[in-house]
Formats: C-alpha cells, sequence, structure tokens
C-alpha cells in the first residue's frame, strides 16, 4: 500500500510540474479582436513550436524557465517578437495582438477585396455588422462539409429545412416555415429568373457550393430590397478576385451504396428528339412511329461508372490592384437514384373518414445527375472613387432518369397467392435540362468622396427549363402469367411528352446614398428603383401511342419495348392544354431609405413602394372564357430595422418589414392539365399574399469565431397561396389540385443559433421551433339520417401552413488540427414531421414523418499545397416517409399501417461516399 501511495504522490508531483510548466496564451487581430487560427507560435533558440487552435489559443508545453523571446507570425501580419520570463511555477496566460503589413493604400471597394470573403471571421463579421437580421455560411465552411450544393448547404442554416428531389438530395429550401413559394434568390444582391415549369422558386441544387465565397440568407428586409420575401432571401456570393494570384483545383471520385447494392437503369439519352414532331414539321402534321426514338425505351441495367467531381478557380488582381480577374468552374457527374414503396388510394367514404388503399407501386428510381457551373468576374478601379464590374454565371443541371414501376391492385382483393392482385408495369425514360444564365454590368462612383455615392446595374438573365421526349410506357397482367400468353400491353402503352419554358429578365437598378451629420447624429439617405420586364414562354405537348397489336405477349412477341409497333393515336399531338401560354410581369420599385446612427443606436428604416404588371395568354384556348388575363396592383411597403448595442460583444435588434408574394405565372392560367398522378389548374383570381413581420434577436460575438444568437419571429398573413385538392365548381365529378388564397395565417417562433470553438474541436448548434395556423375548407362524407344517402358537407379545419416542420435541429461537431493539417467534421440535420400534401378531405393530408440527416467529411493537408479529402452522406441510410394521421380497417391486410398511421410512400438512398484530392496555390 505505501509503493502506491508513493507512485501516486509521484505522478501528482509530475503533473503538477507538467502544469506548472506550460505556457499559454491566445493571439487576436489588434484592429477586430478577431482569433487568428493557425498562428505560429514558438520560443527563439528552442526547438518549442505551436500553432494557434480554433479559438486562437496555443499552449507550449514543458518550456525550459529563463528570459525567452517568443515570436507570433501569421500570413498578411508583422511578426511579433516578445520578451517574456518562463517561470517553474503558474505562468500567467499571454493575449497577443498582431496588426496587418502596411501596404498601399487602395479605394474602399480594392480593400475590401484583401479580406478573404469565405473566411469564418468574415461571416461572424457580417453577421454582426449587418443592419438586416441574417445569417452566413462562409465558403471555408462549405468547402470542408459534407455538402456539394447550395442545397444541401443552406440545410445548415438555422429556420431552414430543405425540400428534397427523387434522389434524396436537397432541392428547395423553406425558410421558417415558409414554403418555398414565399422566397426569393440572389446572385451577388441580384435577383434571377427561375427554371421552373410553373413557379418562381429557384432550385437550389443547380448551384455548386465550390463557386460561392458565402452564402447569406437575408430573414428580415430593408427598403432597398426587393419585397417578395414572407419568408426570406437567399444571397449567394460568388467568388472573387484575390489580391495575390491564387488557384484552387480539385478532383474527386466516389459511388453510391445503392448501386453497389442493385444495377442502375439507363437509356440512350442521345437519341432524344429536342423537339417533338409538330415543332419541327408544322401544326398540320401528322406524327407517325417514325417520328419517335427507339432509343428512349431500349432500357438497361448495369452498375454505373465512378462518380466525378471536380473543380477550378484561378484568380488575381493586377496594374497595382486596379485590375480584378477570376474565373472559376465546377463539374459534377453523379449517379443518384431511390428505392420506393408508394400506395395508390380511393376517396375518403361515408363509412370511414380515411382513405382506402387500392394499389402499392414498388419504384426504382436511377438517375445520372450532370451538374456544370462557370462564372467569371472582371472589375477595374479607374481611381478611388470610380469602378466598373462586369460578371457573368451560367449554371447547368442535366438529370437523364428511368422510373421503373411496379404496381400491386388490391380492386380485387389482397391475395396475390390466389391471382387476384393485379399487376400494372410502367417505365419512364426522361431527360431534364435546367439552366440559369447572369450578366451585370455594376458601377460604383463616389461623386462626393465619403458623401455622395451612386451605385448601379444593368442586367440580363435567363432561365430554361427542358424536358423533351419524356416517355412512359405501361404493361400489365397478373403476376404468376406475366410471361405467359396472357399478357398483353394497355391501351394506353406509350406517351411521348415534349415541355419546355424560358424565363428572360431585363433589369435596371441604381442607388443613390448621401452621408449628411446632423447634429450627434451619423445619417445616411438612400433612394433607388429598379425596373425588371420579364417574359416568359411555355410549351407542352403530348403524344399517345398504342400498340398495332394490342395482344402481343411479353416473352412471346417481343423481349423489348424497341420491338413493338405502335400506332399513335393523336397524331397532331395535344398542344392546346394551359401549359402552352406566355406571360411577362412588368416590375417597377422605388424606394427612400434612412440610416441613423447615434453611440448605441442604429436605425435603418423607409418606404418601397413595388408596382406589378402581370399578364397572360393562351395560344390554345380550346374553349376557355379567360384565355387572356392581367394583374395589376401596387403594394406600399416599409420596414425599420433598429439595433442596440448593450456592449461591444453583444446587442438587441428588432425589426419589422411587409412583404408579400405574387402568384406564379402557371397558377393563374384555367383549364386543366392531367399529370402523373392527379389533374391540376390554376386560378386567374388568384390573389397575392401580403404579410406582416415582426422580429427580435439578442446576439453575442464574444470573438471573431463563436456566437449566441437567440430571436424570436411573428408573421401574419393575409391571403396566403396554399394548393389543396378542390372539386371543379363547373363540373363537380372533377377535382383538381389547385392553388387558393384562405384568409388570414400566423406564423410564430424561436431560433437558436451557437458556435463555440475550444482549441482544435468546435460546435456549431442551431434548433428552431416554428408554430403555424392556417384555416382551409375540407370536405366530408357523411350519411344521410332520412335518406341513408352519401353526401358530402364542407367543413373548416385548421393545420400548420404546407412545408412547415414544427421542430428543426442542426448539429456539427468539428475538429481542425493545424499542426498536423486535419480537418473533420460530423454534421447531422433533424426535421420535424411536415405537410407534404394537402388532401381535399378532413383529415387526409398527407405528412412528411420526422428524420435525421447525418453526414460527415474529413481532410488531411500535406506538403507542397496538396490535401486529401473525404465525403460521406446519408450515413444512417434515412428514408423518407410519407403517412395520413389515422387508419382504415380495410387497409388492414395491406401491411402500411405503423403508430395509429397509414404509411402511403416509403423512399430510402442510401449512403454516398467521394474521395478526393485538392491543390491550393
Amino acid at each position: 500500500m505505501k509503493s502506491i501511495l508513493q507512485v501516486l504522490f509521484c505522478l501528482l508531483i509530475g503533473a503538477a510540474t507538467a502544469s506548472a510548466t506550460s505556457l499559454k496564451g491566445y493571439v487576436f487581430d489588434q484592429k477586430t479582436g478577431e482569433a487568428l487560427v493557425g498562428a505560429s507560435v514558438y520560443l527563439e533558440n528552442t526547438d518549442k513550436a505551436v500553432l494557434t487552435g480554433l479559438d486562437g489559443s496555443f499552449e507550449i508545453k514543458h518550456p525550459p524557465a529563463g528570459n525567452f523571446t517568443l515570436k507570433v507570425s501569421y500570413v498578411m501580419y508583422k511578426v511579433l517578437s516578445k520578451q517574456i520570463t518562463i517561470l517553474k511555477e503558474d505562468n500567467p496566460t499571454i493575449r497577443i495582438y498582431l496588426s496587418e503589413t502596411k501596404e498601399k493604400e487602395l479605394s474602399e471597394v480594392v480593400i475590401s477585396a484583401k479580406n478573404d470573403g469565405s473566411a469564418e471571421k468574415t461571416a461572424r463579421r457580417i453577421e454582426q455588422k449587418s443592419a438586416q437580421l441574417i445569417n452566413v455560411v462562409s465558403g471555408k465552411a462549405m468547402e470542408i462539409s459534407p455538402d456539394l450544393t447550395v442545397a444541401n448547404v443552406i440545410q445548415r442554416v438555422s429556420g431552414v429545412s430543405v425540400e428534397r428531389s427523387n434522389s434524396g438530395d436537397g432541392q428547395y429550401a423553406i425558410l421558417r416555415g415558409m414554403d418555398k413559394r414565399y422566397n426569393y434568390t440572389l446572385v451577388n444582391g441580384i435577383k434571377i429568373p427561375s427554371p421552373d415549369n410553373k413557379y418562381r422558386y429557384v432550385p437550389l441544387d443547380i448551384f455548386p457550393s465550390e463557386l460561392l465565397d458565402r452564402l447569406e440568407v437575408y430573414k428580415t428586409l430593408t427598403p432597398n430590397l426587393e419585397g417578395d420575401a414572407i419568408g426570406g432571401v437567399v444571397n449567394m456570393v460568388m467568388k472573387d478576385a484575390p489580391q495575390k494570384l491564387q488557384i484552387n483545383a480539385n478532383l474527386a471520385g466516389g459511388y453510391s451504396q445503392l448501386f453497389i447494392d442493385r444495377g442502375f437503369s439507363s437509356f440512350d439519352a442521345s437519341s432524344v428528339h429536342r423537339k417533338s414532331p409538330y415543332e419541327l414539321n408544322g401544326k398540320d402534321y401528322k406524327a407517325t412511329q417514325a417520328d419517335f426514338p427507339r432509343g428512349t425505351a431500349d432500357y438497361k441495367s448495369s452498375h454505373p461508372a465512378p462518380n466525378l467531381v471536380g473543380g477550378l478557380s484561378i484568380g488575381q488582381r493586377f496594374l497595382d490592384n486596379k485590375l480584378g480577374l477570376i474565373i472559376a468552374g465546377s463539374y459534377q457527374n453523379t449517379y443518384r437514384g431511390s428505392n420506393g414503396t408508394f400506395y395508390r388510394s380511393s376517396a375518403a367514404n361515408a363509412s370511414n373518414k380515411f382513405a382506402t388503399i387500392t394499389s402499392m407501386n414498388e419504384r426504382q428510381y436511377s438517375e445520372q445527375q450532370k451538374r456544370y457551373g462557370f462564372h467569371g468576374k472582371l472589375d477595374y478601379a479607374f481611381n478611388e472613387n470610380n469602378r466598373l464590374s462586369l460578371y457573368n454565371a451560367y449554371v447547368d443541371l442535366n438529370n437523364i432518369q428511368v422510373r421503373d414501376e411496379k404496381s400491386t391492385d388490391f380492386s380485387t382483393g389482397y391475395e396475390p397467392a390466389a391471382g387476384k392482385a393485379q399487376l400494372e408495369y410502367a417505365t419512364r425514360s426522361r431527360v431534364t435540362e435546367q439552366q440559369i444564365y447572369n450578366s451585370t454590368l455594376h458601377g460604383d462612383h463616389q461623386i462626393i468622396p465619403d458623401k455622395l455615392k451612386i451605385s448601379w446595374s444593368a442586367v440580363y438573365s435567363s432561365a430554361k427549363n427542358e424536358v423533351p421526349d419524356n416517355t412512359t410506357i405501361t404493361l400489365s397482367g397478373k403476376r404468376e402469367n406475366f410471361i405467359d400468353t396472357r399478357t398483353v400491353a394497355k391501351t394506353n402503352g406509350t406517351t411521348h411528352r415534349w415541355e419546355r419554358n424560358t424565363d428572360e429578365d431585363k433589369a435596371g437598378y441604381l442607388d443613390i446614398s448621401y452621408k449628411v451629420p446632423v447634429g450627434q447624429l451619423k445619417v445616411e439617405f438612400s433612394a433607388g428603383g429598379l425596373y425588371r420586364d420579364k417574359q416568359r414562354s411555355s410549351f407542352f405537348n403530348n403524344y399517345t401511342l398504342t400498340p398495332v397489336n394490342t395482344a402481343a405477349k411479353y416473352g412471346v412477341d417481343f423481349n423489348n419495348y424497341t420491338e413493338i409497333d405502335w400506332t399513335v393515336q393523336t397524331p397532331g399531338g395535344a398542344v392546346n392544354n394551359p401549359l402552352t401560354y406566355d406571360a411577362s410581369e412588368k416590375l417597377a420599385a422605388g424606394y427612400g431609405m434612412f440610416n441613423i446612427s447615434k453611440d448605441a443606436v442604429e436605425v435603418v428604416g423607409g418606404l418601397r413602394v413595388e408596382h406589378t404588371n402581370q399578364g397572360y395568354a393562351m395560344l390554345f384556348p380550346a374553349g376557355e372564357l379567360r384565355p387572356k388575363g392581367n394583374q395589376v396592383y401596387t403594394d406600399f411597403l416599409p420596414s425599420v430595422n433598429v439595433k442596440y448595442k448593450l456592449s461591444g460583444k453583444q446587442q438587441l435588434r428588432a425589426s419589422y418589414f411587409r412583404s408579400l408574394n405574387r402568384p406564379g405565372f402557371y397558377e393563374l392560367i384555367p383549364g386543366g392539365v392531367v399529370q402523373d398522378d392527379y389533374k391540376e389548374k390554376g386560378d386567374p383570381d388568384l390573389k397575392r399574399a401580403i404579410a406582416d413581420n415582426f422580429d427580435l434577436r439578442y446576439e453575442l460575438f464574444p470573438n471573431s469565431n463563436d456566437q449566441l444568437l437567440v430571436g424570436t419571429f411573428y408573421k401574419a398573413i393575409k391571403n396566403p397561396i396554399e394548393y389543396s385538392f378542390q372539386a371543379d365548381p363547373i363540373r363537380p365529378q372533377d377535382t383538381y389540385y389547385l392553388p387558393g388564397n384562405f384568409g388570414t395565417a400566423r406564423n410564430y417562433g424561436l431560433e437558436i443559433d451557437y458556435i463555440k470553438f475550444i482549441n482544435q474541436f468546435g460546435i456549431k448548434a442551431n434548433y428552431t421551433y416554428t408554430h403555424s395556423r392556417i384555416t382551409t375548407p375540407k370536405d366530408l362524407l357523411t350519411i344521410d339520417p332520412e335518406t341513408n344517402d352519401s353526401k358530402k358537407i364542407t367543413v373548416l379545419q385548421s393545420r400548420p401552413l404546407y412545408g412547415q416542420s414544427e421542430h428543426i435541429a442542426n448539429l456539427s461537431l468539428i475538429y481542425k488540427n493545424t499542426k498536423s493539417g486535419w480537418d473533420a467534421q460530423v454534421a447531422g440535420s433533424y426535421t420535424g414531421a411536415r405537410i407534404n400534401t394537402v388532401s381535399q378531405f378532413l383529415d387526409n393530408d398527407l405528412w412528411q414523418k420526422g428524420f435525421i440527416q447525418m453526414d460527415a467529411s474529413a481532410e488531411k493537408k500535406f506538403k507542397k499545397n496538396l490535401s486529401v479529402f473525404i465525403k460521406a452522406g446519408n450515413l444512417l441510410n434515412t428514408p423518407s416517409k410519407l403517412f395520413i394521421k389515422g387508419i382504415n380497417p380495410a387497409n388492414a391486410d395491406t401491411g402500411n399501417q405503423f403508430d395509429g398511421k397509414t404509411l402511403i410512400r416509403n423512399d430510402y438512398y442510401e449512403q454516398t461516399y467521394l474521395l478526393g484530392l485538392r491543390y491550393k496555390l
């Protein structure tokens, strides 16, 4: 026992000695107080040298006692030499402040190029200094994250969830529980058009994240921002020219676990005709089988090539930093997909208010995604008061998709073993190409230096969505007889569909600001305007073909769809539909704004006025009573943002702004269109939504990297636009999925955003609680007690807004070891249950089950500017599950009931892996 105590005593003495002889400290920027990560700290004439951690801290263990010179160096900062005395006992913590190297003074704009716009400290500084509430994701954070597209990056922002595509990737942003329709997207502060064939919102998965310096999410508006944002604004700030030559290059390959486990279905996409027979040969042409390539029906299955991702950016400033040039590009060729089950249902009935399952569809998606992104910027500072820049960007997303579907019909009873479960087989081949182009000529002019400034922009933007020769082939037959003589092709054996739409924007911006002191106040007055002419065209044409031999037997008369002879049932196509139209929108806006600050208080407010003239013209009205229409209205949108500094590190914000949401072009067009699973139409009387928005937030920035943001928000929305299934007022037997205005909705919540770094470890966490309420009419089928007949009555039901999750949370655990060159991150996000589709019937809304998404990434830096990285997505293989709250006893044998809910759809995407090499100069 005595020997054990002696050993413990020696260990304690050793630990105390080690603790006593360590030297600890922090390194900060002298001007901003920001922690400097990766600064070199060493003792002269010793081998003791370390690098600072994520919070700027360092620790030199077991230094010799005595007088030494401590040297600290960091890129673009003056080397600091400090005389210190190291004691054998406790040494006080050292705080060191470095100053930037003195360089030739440049204009305000060019000086800003010196700062690393993609750095974490820049992101935190923008959040702190901004006039409105904003959250920023830095380019450095995106680089080391598991995410490849902006859509996946934005899910890490507090209050933001994403709507995912069929491949499981993020696609659209939902801000503070407000559906994607309530937000708009900017590139370098310029609004871009949407390639969507019906709506205004921009699919964020089209943008590679590596082209960005940072991603900004505005949650409140100032008068100089467009008012069409009730949820918020997404601003992508693209890479800018660095002061010195900078080259970034990366190349990576990977694979999806899904296609290790099963084959990838494909077809000959090169055979697709970009234009329909109607477009190629004129309106009187009668199409034949020869007009439809067989390659779209020549399906093959194999394991795909590895995913390939690469990017390159080169930038530098020339001519004594007056001329800046950057060119950047990105290419991603990935193979994604899903395995899913989808249950179709009939309408609710009087005996049971929940839907009855009629069939089970087993779906497999195979999708090749080719994503291209290019951007270039040229800027020139004529002098310290005048600067011009020309920016061009082009992004393209090409999806080549095959959907295989097997449907089991339960209408004859769920007894597959007895041969009563009918089967239907459908295969769809589809090529979808989305493009966005933006060109902006911008000027900044200091008319009176530090007082009067004029900024202007001339903008041309376009967006295009093209789906040529979307082909679907359908066969039916009994399961046990699928390869015998009783299997026949269905009457509507195949369809060929062409869809295309374009948006073209021509816009001009003008902003004037004037600074003037008023007593002890700092005052800046601003005014400006915007004019945009948007022209949209949409084309839709559909052909239906049936087999020449309707009794053709699979395995006997044909083994491949290319062997079938077809008769064109609609030789002229079906171009006379509501999706063939022209539309326009002319927007004129002006604003007046003030910025008043004194000591700890800053107030930014003013008024924006927007005049909208929006119209449409159906090119083939086919007897429609309202083939043309337009809406003209003017909106007055006041706003005020107040910031009060409690101290140098903490502040309070309060804001109010009024905003709106305009209908999409297609949403105004009457008539009906049959989609894959339902019919839909527009409403020419659909009104814009108007919202009053209130925010309050407390902010703490203890240093350049850490932060704590706690805020609340409240939105009162008049005439919110929601989709629902409704009976046609003229033909009640027809039910359409259509937009409508539903009284007043309210949406409020709480946001918490926390970032903390301790030496080599960091945590980023946020949580958002959102509660919304909207009341809409629903149908309820009841039994008339007098006649015993079924009848339908209309009732009102309150529910959350479409797409709103009550709980959203993100947690990222970060490790960074500058000395060894390691960066690692594990990122998880939780999205609570939300409505996916609004039903016509009471309590039959389709919900998406809450889910957790887990991703990870790591990077190891080596000498000669090289590093190796790995990214892994969807580690938990989290499925997407859609359900109805409630069960129908009639569905008991279909195997899709759980916890008092009815499963409607279940999709699995499996994991993805990427391994790559990065070079930085």
